[in-house]
């Protein structure tokens, strides 16, 4: 019945969490309200992680993608089972540094970092750059022989593949902002150069085709082309390349629409063909890579809202309102992503109406979903929004001066605060006359 293992009814219909009754953490902690669901977010941890181990004998790492969701808590459940971290800003770096996170297991990538940023990965000792671009490589070139130290960068590279995604999130085919291209020579071109200089090591390279991919094809085919492109590398500079880093896009259910393939299925079928085209290539299987963020907690956490207004425009549209919309989950008007809505406190009855679901921030645009099917809906009812745990908090703003929601951690029957709730002083507290 419902699109999480984590996710359930109890005796009074209402929805669960980690078996925890989303009613009580609503009363408890207020709405809107981020909840996560701590032991199905270290269940697919270990899922990708046993991956590795059974389809590349441990021969690589997975690195939580933290612009999913980035706080301590989460950086502390990558670092216990065993992962590594990309973060892409000298946010999400100093938030892995302030929960204690092994630098060394840290990539950093991003198209634009600023000399402050890298200035911050050197101080830090960050274990690898994944350079975008030339500005980029001179740039780090130069910051790290200032300190009289090298660094292991690996590139972006452009792989060209289709990934049948929304036009906003496909990142792997030429005409993007991300990385270098393979089809004009640029790639092998700015390989050669960072050979010669004197600060960098450069160890591998990187690639990522979109996000939210439900095909096996545009993986293993990617697969495919950096492993020849190793290859190449190989044949024309003599240079052997230790480190292939395929990124993620794993897709997530959503909806009932969405059919994922099984996370190790990815895994398995990608491994053979890097194996197979090393083999080909005669090179050495390199340490492998992923960067799975979604699909490690999206599907672990949902929203909780507090229902105010039902205005029904006759033949029209009836639109349910609720305590928060576009300030805490932009992912509608950016995407038009799509959502399971339910009624919290009557989540087993059946869908007989239909909404709009609109948020209070003062724009036309502020909604989280149309032409919803949900139970009948009343002023002060609790709305839930699933999987709604990457990409949601992290992409929340201020708008209208409406502070951040908490996040709540369930586990064993127990909830706790990771980020409290921000209060009205919190959105002055750098405001200044």
């Amino acid at each position: 019945m419902f699109l999480s293992d984590c996710l359930g009814a109890n005796e009074k219909n209402h929805l669960t969490i980690g078996g925890i009754d989303t009613l009580e953490l609503a009363a408890e902690y207020g709405t809107p309200l981020y909840v996560l669901d701590e032991d199905a977010i270290r269940r697919h941890c270990r899922m990708y992680t046993e991956s590795v181990a059974r389809f590349y004998d441990g021969n690589g790492l997975i690195l939580y993608a933290s612009k999913a969701l980035c706080t301590k808590a989460l950086c502390k459940i990558a670092e216990d089972e065993g992962m590594g971290l990309d973060v892409v800003s000298g946010g999400e770096l100093y938030t892995a540094h302030k929960a204690g996170f092994p630098m060394e297991r840290v990539y950093f990538h991003g198209n634009n970092k600023t000399p402050e940023e890298l200035e911050l990965a050197l101080k830090l000792r960050v274990g690898q750059i994944v350079v975008d671009n030339r500005d980029e490589l001179i740039l780090i070139n130069d910051l790290w022989g200032k300190a009289n130290q090298k660094a292991d960068i690996l590139f972006r590279i452009k792989p060209g593949i289709d990934a049948h995604t929304h036009d906003f999130i496909m990142t792997g085919q030429i005409d993007s902002k991300f990385g270098v291209a393979l089809e004009t020579g640029e790639a092998m071109e700015i390989i050669r150069e960072a050979v010669s200089l004197p600060h960098v090591k450069v160890v591998g390279i990187h690639c990522h085709i979109g996000s939210q991919i439900f095909d096996l094809e545009p993986f293993c085919k990617a697969a495919e082309v950096m492993v020849d492109f190793m290859g190449d590398v190989k044949d024309t500079l003599s240079l052997t390349l230790t480190q292939l880093n395929l990124g993620g896009g794993f897709g997530i259910r959503y909806t009932d629409e969405d059919d994922p393939i099984p996370y190790d299925r990815y895994m398995e079928a990608v491994s053979m063909v890097v194996k197979s085209t090393a083999e080909r290539r005669g090179l050495p299987l390199p340490y492998i890579l992923m960067e799975p963020g979604r699909s490690i907690v999206a599907s672990a956490g949902l929203t909780l809202y507090t229902v105010g207004n039902v205005k029904e425009i006759p033949g029209i549209r009836s639109y349910l309102s609720v305590d928060g919309g576009m300030s805490d989950n932009p992912r509608y008007i950016l995407y038009q992503a799509k959502y399971d809505f339910l009624i919290a406190n009557r989540c087993q009855d059946a869908k007989t109406e239909v909404y709009t679901i609109a948020g209070k921030c003062c724009e036309s645009g502020d909604l989280l979903g149309e032409h919803v099917p949900l139970q009948s809906a009343r002023r002060g009812d609790t709305l839930a929004v699933l999987a709604t745990g990457a990409y949601n908090y992290s992409m929340s703003s201020r708008y209208n001066c409406i502070p951040r929601p908490a996040v709540v951690m369930v586990s064993g029957g127990k909830s706790r605060v990771i980020v409290k709730r921000e209060t009205y002083e919190d959105i002055l507290q750098n405001d200044c006359l």
